[in-house]
């Protein structure tokens, strides 16, 4: 009765377990330095201390007096309790032949036990347990060959009592183990956030490497097609050059020929011409008119304009020719392909054909009024008497049919150039209602705008200005899905571009278009086959 008495008075108000290193409050009661340093830290805030046995305040915090009487007194109950507690851990050698396994192991007592003889190990707090597996050993001081019940925070170590208040510890801020290893334990939740946040930043990098891998193969791809391509044209041109020099000799040829044979028939007119002067000389300068008079060929000294032509020469008339008769039609014919390789040059790299873009009347403001090919939207007064639905917008806008999940696309359009007019694309999701559900003005939708003779790009409501004046009613379209691309370009000569967003596409992508005062066309549209067709990119 008196040891339980005694060991009721050695137990600190705050832990409930015998004093470690007591000190004292000037109200008289006592505490272990490590239980009254933690409560006197959690007052600090409120600047007002108080004792946790009696609430006598203090305006500062209060010096803390060692009791070496209490300590000693302490330390010796804890020595006489090990050594009782190891006479009577004796008992549970008793389970060391049976069959039944042991559950825990009592440092005190230096033994491991079974569920029944660990029920009155079990009601003290000085009976430290541990698994079965665990070293007793291991849990002891080396030193003292005490339980290691303490972590020194200054030396990070694990030290019994006798190491914190006569040992080489003492004075040291020193922690319970279990508060230490929930420390730990906050540790390795750190550790873990750490490893993930690593392990997604690596997939990070291998996703980054593998864009930069595929931007790789799709530049070398694209400049092996445009090599190709290139070369192409170059042969085209050559083959070009060739026929169309071949076609200039030939013609050179046959009109040298016809022009050589002509020649030769006017020499021979000439010679005869030259022939009858002379003879004709001849007889003016004879002085009888008899012999004049009984020239037998002056039939063939006649006038020469007289005469109606030579059957030798076929008409001496004809004029020789200047070059005039080279068949220029059929070199510019020819030359026509040439125009049409030229334009290849100029347009760049190929892409698919223009999408067949068809706009969706159900998603119609009733202020637009859609032609019958689904190719024309045309702002009205007269408002149409279509049914109000979720999907129809508020104001003057309208979606096309189809949407795009991957691929490249282009598509053209032409407004006039009164009033306004919008081209873009958008997410099926867009809000149909509200100021917020004009294309460019939320951030499921991009845009090109058109007034006042200027253009403008809008995304998510920030729009940026254009500089450049506009001088085509006409303007392109392009989606490059997986680059999360979408480009604008004016369709004047040269194409130009005007501006590109990038972003990374997460829902189909519609064509839509808005209208003020006028109408808007889709051009083309119908595929042809696998038909390539070229722009500027």
């Amino acid at each position: 009765m008196a040891s339980a008495y005694l060991r009721d008075e050695l137990l600190c108000s705050i832990c409930l377990s015998t004093y470690t290193d007591p000190v004292m409050l000037r109200c008289g009661h006592n505490f272990c330095r490590v239980c009254i340093d933690r409560v006197l830290d959690t007052q600090d805030e409120s600047g007002v201390y108080s004792c946790p046995e009696c609430r006598e305040e203090f305006q500062e915090r209060p010096a803390l007096m060692r009791n070496i009487n209490l300590h000693n007194v302490a330390e010796r109950f804890l020595i006489t309790q090990q050594e009782q507690e190891e006479i009577t851990g004796i008992c549970c050698t008793y389970c060391v032949d049976s069959p039944v396994p042991a559950v825990r192991s009592c440092l005190h007592c230096e033994a491991s036990l079974c569920d029944k003889h660990l029920r009155s190990h079990s009601k003290s707090p000085e009976h430290v347990l541990s698994d079965p597996s665990t070293s007793l050993e291991k849990r002891k001081c080396s030193v003292h060959k005490k339980i290691l019940e303490y972590y020194c925070t200054e030396d990070a170590a694990c030290i019994c009592v006798s190491c914190s208040l006569a040992g080489e510890h003492r004075g040291h801020r020193v922690e319970l183990l279990d508060e230490a290893s929930q420390k730990k334990e906050k540790l390795r939740n750190v550790l873990q956030k750490l490893i993930t946040k690593r392990e997604e930043t690596e997939e990070r990098v291998r996703n980054m490497e593998e864009r930069r891998r595929k931007a790789q193969e799709k530049a070398a791809g694209e400049a092996e097609r445009v090599t190709a391509l290139c070369t192409d044209i170059r042969r085209r041109v050559d083959d070009l050059e060739k026929k169309v020099l071949s076609e200039i000799s030939r013609q050179e040829k046959e009109e040298s020929l016809s022009l050589s044979a002509l020649i030769h028939q006017l020499e021979i007119k000439k010679d005869e011409l030259s022939r009858k002067m002379r003879h004709i000389e001849e007889l003016c300068n004879m002085t009888d008119p008899l012999t004049v008079l009984q020239e037998s060929d002056t039939g063939d000294l006649c006038d020469p304009e007289e005469e109606g032509g030579d059957e030798d020469t076929g008409g001496h008339d004809k004029q020789p020719h200047d070059g005039d008769d080279l068949d220029v039609a059929v070199i510019s014919h020819t030359l026509h392909t040439l125009c049409e390789v030229i334009s290849g040059i100029r347009s760049g790299i190929y892409v698919e054909g223009p999408a067949d873009i068809l706009l969706d009347v159900n998603t119609a403001d009733n202020n637009l009024l859609i032609s019958d090919d689904l190719k024309t939207a045309t702002w009205t007064k007269k408002e149409q008497k279509r049914p109000e639905t979720a999907e129809r917008f508020q104001y003057n806008q309208v979606m096309s049919r189809r949407g795009f999940t991957s691929g490249q696309h282009y598509w053209d359009v032409e407004g006039r150039r009164s009033g306004g007019w919008s081209v873009g694309m958008c997410y099926p999701s867009i809000d149909r209602r509200g100021d917020g559900s004009y294309i460019g003005d939320n951030n499921k939708s991009w845009s090109l705008w058109r007034y006042n003779n200027q253009y403008l790009v809008r995304h998510d409501s920030k729009e940026i200005r254009l500089p450049d004046k506009i001088s085509s009613d006409r303007v392109r379209i392009y989606l490059d899905y997986e680059a999360g691309k979408l480009s604008f370009y004016e369709l004047c000569d040269p194409i130009r571009h005007l501006h590109t967003f990038t972003a990374t596409f997460s829902e189909p992508l519609h064509a839509a278009l808005c209208v003020w005062h006028c109408s808007i066309k889709i051009l083309g549209g119908s595929r042809q086959g696998d038909r390539n067709q070229t722009f500027d990119c």
